[in-house]
């Protein structure tokens, strides 16, 4: 019959109305699971896409190190430890005893060291810039040999906390979670303890003191570091036992959030989101459980030049990165979820660092010094308040 199709063709004429939905190649590629190592023994998982973007940073830091050993053919090896003025108000005090040259040294130097130190550079430079050097240069030179002797096998509080978290510290890394990087690790930790028992331990610092011994390579070096980040860099407080520094950053943070991203503040304010939830983490480990390590690195690179500030104007760019992501939210779960996977894929350190230094605008450490002042009066009131019901609590209990 004239017309007659077989049902062959109605097949292939119905077919040919319908797109083939094949995934996308971006699609398939992003879909794509891939395992390595980076540069300090971690092990990344991320796809074909992550891939390309780690390969793109490590071409810049590449070309970073060879500005960097530009600088030093030309200037000379320490050239970075040439006086440097850190602001303007310092160049008003010095006035005629400035030089241009150091003035000229000192910009220069911000932004290099904003653009990434090269790792095989960055211990020697964190050592010098950071005050690691001159603290160490104050006692004598068996100092951390005498500190660990004395206090092996002594047991405290402290001390039983380090050996409990030894184990969760990055476990899986082929160095650290070795008998040789738990004792490694153990040493600093607890010689640290004892040098400052204010502080004694806190959970937190074994992941920072744990980067710091894969980029220090001795332990040594890392313990003077850890030393000066406790005592010079971040602010007081922040990891005795009521960990009330910590809790007067997160106040700090919120009024910054508010300031900065008024948007994404007023929207978590309807959530009932508190921002500490997230940023508790990021200030205690300083990234380092959040971000990938060649971009915490990164950001500890400015942190040991330009002070704490550093760790507001990175927590901000965060949320401002995922403004019209979190805007859209209804529930306290989708804007933890958001944030945790844009951290864990921060993989280019330039784009975070970006939108921290030139989105999230200026901030001066006088600024959140003044700001910490405001907030630790009514913080340590809540402190007393807390402790003094846990008293009440355990007097009823006898």
């Amino acid at each position: 019959m004239f017309g007659a199709r077989s049902k062959t063709d109605l097949a292939l004429e119905l077919q040919a109305q319908f797109p083939i939905l094949r995934p996308s190649i971006h699609t398939r590629r992003a879909n794509l699971t891939v395992k390595f190592e980076d540069l300090y023994g971690f092990t990344v998982e991320g796809n074909v896409d992550d891939v390309n973007v780690l390969n793109e940073v490590r071409e810049k830091v590449r070309q970073q190190g060879r500005v960097w050993w530009a600088l030093e053919a030309s200037k000379g090896a320490n050239w970075y430890l040439q006086p440097q003025i850190s602001s303007i108000s310092e160049v008003i005090v010095l006035k005629s005893s400035i030089k241009l040259s150091a003035l000229a040294n000192s910009m220069t130097l911000k932004k290099l060291i904003r653009k990434g130190i090269p790792p095989v550079l960055r211990p020697k430079v964190w050592f010098s810039l950071s005050g690691a050097a001159k603290k160490k240069s104050t006692v004598p030179e068996s100092y951390y040999n005498d500190l660990t002797k004395a206090v092996d096998g002594k047991v405290t509080p402290a001390t039983r906390q380090i050996d409990h978290d030894l184990p969760r510290t990055f476990p899986g890394h082929p160095w650290l979670d070795t008998p040789e990087g738990h004792a490694t690790l153990r040493r600093v930790l607890v010689g640290y303890s004892f040098r400052d028992s204010d502080v004694g331990y806190c959970q937190g610092l074994n992941y920072v003191a744990a980067l710091l011994l894969l980029v220090m390579k001795t332990e040594e070096d890392a313990f003077w570091m850890l030393a000066v980040l406790l005592e010079n860099v971040l602010v007081n407080d922040c990891y005795t036992n009521n960990l009330s520094g910590c809790h007067v950053e997160q106040r700090v943070f919120k009024d910054l959030l508010a300031k900065k991203c008024p948007r994404i503040s007023a929207h978590l304010e309807s959530l009932e989101f508190d921002v500490s939830l997230v940023a508790t983490e990021w200030f205690l480990c300083l990234f380092s459980k959040s971000l990938p390590s060649e971009t915490t690195l990164r950001v500890w690179d400015v942190l040991f030049y330009e002070g704490a500030k550093v760790l507001f104007h990175v927590a901000l760019a965060i949320f401002k990165m995922k403004e019209d992501e979190l805007l859209l939210t209804h529930q306290v779960g989708d804007v933890i979820n958001i944030l945790q996977r844009t951290t864990h894929h921060l993989y280019d350190p330039d784009e975070l660092l970006t939108v921290a230094f030139d989105k999230i605008g200026f901030m001066t450490t006088n600024t959140i010094s003044k700001q910490r002042k405001k907030q630790e009066p009514e913080v340590m009131k809540e402190l007393d308040q807390r402790l003094r019901r846990l008293n009440s609590l355990r007097t009823d209990d006898k």
